[in-house]
């Protein structure tokens, strides 16, 4: 995992293009060149060279970052912008006493203690044994809702599915900054999958997806990297596609689809939306914004915050749907925060199994 200083040459392979500032959320309701990454790496590059010590003003502004990784997907020089203040946001976070709190909350308290309670209530559902097998990644979401929809939708199409019990992928922490607990997750991700033969791993959440796909590129160990490059994974969707999967839900139902930033296969998703017998799918024209999921816990930059809240509700508002659905479990918590009533959330998976 890169360190800041590591990160100097990715940073002067930008050319100050502005492209960044045609996709960037921030940016877009800001127009402060600080907020988004071609403006950023001004001021990384100059604590690098130390030419500019670390303030809390800077800190702000890489903590607007929702680290949707839109500017990536535009950039040129195909810079990965979200390792870069990942790496940078590490120096603020081993002098932040606040953020090593909020750690301990959510490690202890959030992924400890409420979800390992609130497990021992959720059901898993055993699935039935096929020559096929794979194993799912559930994360938090296991924790949460079990897995019987993923459980049920893969056994139909004769895969069995192995469900051993994961921690969070550590997305929270990668982002926040907090380097060492994402390596605990990594390694903890390492340490159960070698006692299965399955090399096979599927997700349902485009998050988790991700994520675990970046730990090859994000690992120290050599060992652990080539361990991590014999796995194949794949989000659940891609599988259902692959094996013509059809459906019939009871009722005709009107639904809109909330892309999240970390979706890598929309593609399939959309095949499946347009499959569905009695789904009426109507795409919104932003159905691929960011919902605003890591500015959520940030009250004072509300403002900011609550614009994109209010263009994404508008957003779907607009469609006429009953329903929006979405395969992130923040992006699904972040749109019924801000719903107003307005609408329907449901994880798709969850919504399929629920109307069929």
């Amino acid at each position: 995992m890169k360190s800041l200083n590591d990160c100097r040459e990715d940073i002067r392979k930008c050319s100050k293009c502005g492209l960044c500032q045609s996709v960037c959320p921030i940016y877009e309701i800001t127009g402060n060149d600080c907020t988004v990454s071609r403006g950023q790496f001004v001021m990384l590059l100059g604590l690098i060279d130390k030419k500019i010590k670390t303030t809390k003003k800077i800190n702000r502004y890489l903590d607007l970052c929702l680290k949707c990784g839109k500017c990536t997907e535009y950039c040129p020089a195909g810079i990965n912008v979200v390792d870069i203040i990942a790496a940078s946001k590490y120096d603020f976070f081993k002098k932040s006493i606040l953020s090593k709190f909020l750690s301990f909350i959510q490690k202890y308290i959030i992924f400890g203690l409420i979800l390992s309670f609130i497990s021992l209530f959720v059901k898993r559902k055993k699935s039935k044994h096929f020559e096929k097998k794979v194993i799912y990644f559930a994360g938090c979401s296991g924790k949460l809702f079990g897995n019987k929809d993923v459980v049920k939708l893969l056994n139909n199409i004769n895969i069995e599915v192995l469900s051993p019990k994961f921690n969070c992928c550590g997305m929270p922490y990668f982002t926040r900054g907090d380097l060492n607990n994402f390596k605990e997750s990594i390694k903890n991700y390492i340490n159960i999958l070698k006692k299965y033969e399955t090399k096979d791993i599927v997700t349902a959440c485009a998050s988790c997806e991700k994520t675990i796909k970046s730990y090859i590129r994000l690992c120290d160990n050599e060992d652990d990297r080539q361990f991590l490059s014999e796995l194949k994974i794949k989000n659940i969707y891609e599988y259902l596609n692959e094996n013509d999967f059809k459906l019939k839900l009871k009722n005709k139902i009107k639904v809109t689809y909330h892309k999240p930033c970390n979706q890598e296969n929309y593609d399939d998703i959309e095949s499946i939306l347009n499959s569905v017998e009695n789904l009426e799918y109507i795409k919104s024209e932003k159905y691929d914004k960011c919902c605003g999921l890591n500015g959520i816990f940030k009250f004072s930059e509300y403002p900011i915050m609550s614009k994109i809240y209010k263009n994404k509700r508008e957003d779907i508002i607009i469609t006429g749907a009953k329903y929006v659905l979405t395969t992130c479990l923040g992006c699904e918590a972040v749109l019924k925060l801000i719903s107003l009533n307005k609408y329907k959330v449901m994880n798709l998976i969850t919504f399929l199994n629920k109307n069929s």
